[in-house]
């Protein structure tokens, strides 16, 4: 079931549970302003419980580094419950900014 979950000017996240992992799609751009909210919200995620989570990222526009601290540190709250993370569709600039930072050998990457 697709629930909208959080909402900004330049982010929405939807997020998709049911059997299997949580998938959440963000659509806009995760940036110092959006930041905060999709950290809260992925958080409480993982503190409901959500130990496998998919971030759908074909609707993400941009990410700067306060983004990619978060997709960090969610990283870290999920292994500390013995979770997973797995990132999907990143469009090119987003996939080239977690190459050139070396993310994409810490956070799985997946089509």
């Amino acid at each position: 079931m697709a629930n909208p979950v959080s909402r900004g000017d330049d982010i929405r996240l939807v997020v998709s549970d049911g059997d299997g992992p949580c998938v959440v799609q963000i659509i806009g751009e995760v940036d110092v302003a959006t930041a905060p909210t999709v950290e809260h919200r992925l958080s409480a995620l993982v503190e409901s419980g959500t130990k496998e989570m998919v971030l759908d990222l074909s609707e993400m526009d941009f990410i700067d580094s306060t983004g990619l601290g978060v997709f960090v540190v969610i990283l870290k709250r999920l292994k500390d419950q013995d979770g997973s993370i797995v990132l999907i569709s990143p469009q090119p600039a987003t996939r080239k900014v977690l190459s050139i930072t070396g993310l994409d050998k810490v956070l799985p990457i997946a089509e």
